[in-house]
């Protein structure tokens, strides 16, 4: 059970990471779009797409689940939402950064 000050804390970290994830999502799509204007034929251009994307998309499920908690009012629920979303973001950070050191070492 989590308590006031706790609820609070969790709360100001679900708003900081909810814009995180919208301003992440979108620089993940726009490295799509960028790599778009690459050839194609290059194997890591579209892996890195690839990757990229399934980032944007990770973070975007990030964002409607960190909606999904503010609105909740039972703190098990809560607490259960944001390990997940904690999981989730770290993923797709995880994600996105391997996709940045194949992007510099291979397509530029």
């Amino acid at each position: 059970m989590m308590k006031k000050n706790t609820t609070s804390w969790v709360r100001e970290e679900l708003l900081h990471l909810l814009s995180v994830s919208a301003t992440l999502s979108g620089l993940c799509i726009t490295v799509v779009a960028l790599m778009n204007a690459f050839k194609k034929e290059v194997a890591s251009v579209t892996i890195v797409d690839d990757i990229f994307a399934i980032c944007a998309l990770v973070f975007l499920i990030c964002m409607y689940l960190i909606f999904t908690a503010l609105r909740i009012n039972k703190p098990v629920w809560v607490e259960k939402l944001v390990k997940l979303i904690d999981v989730l973001f770290l993923l797709a950070m995880t994600g996105m950064t391997i996709a940045g050191f194949v992007m510099v070492y291979t397509v530029w």
